[in-house]
């Protein structure tokens, strides 16, 4: 027979807040970079088929909101 030593695992303890968080900002270039991120992906073939509907919604959300906001930049300036 075999005995196995087993040692208590200690609690988690969560980790320590840092004291100040890094900005989570997401600019038009971010959104610009996604929007080729999906082109890419989806010419290579990296969606399912039952994906598809999802992806090319989404893609058109940030299509339409890229063009509304390079408008906006063309009228502003």
């Amino acid at each position: 027979m075999t005995e196995e030593t087993k040692t208590p695992m200690p609690a988690a303890q969560p980790a320590p807040a840092p004291e100040q968080q890094e900005s989570a900002d997401l600019t038009v270039n971010d959104l610009n970079a996604l929007k080729t991120i999906i082109d890419i992906a989806s010419s290579r073939g990296a969606f399912k088929p039952n994906e598809m509907v999802a992806v090319g919604q989404t893609y058109q959300k940030l299509f339409s909101f890229l063009e509304t906001v390079s408008k906006q930049t063309k009228q502003g300036a």
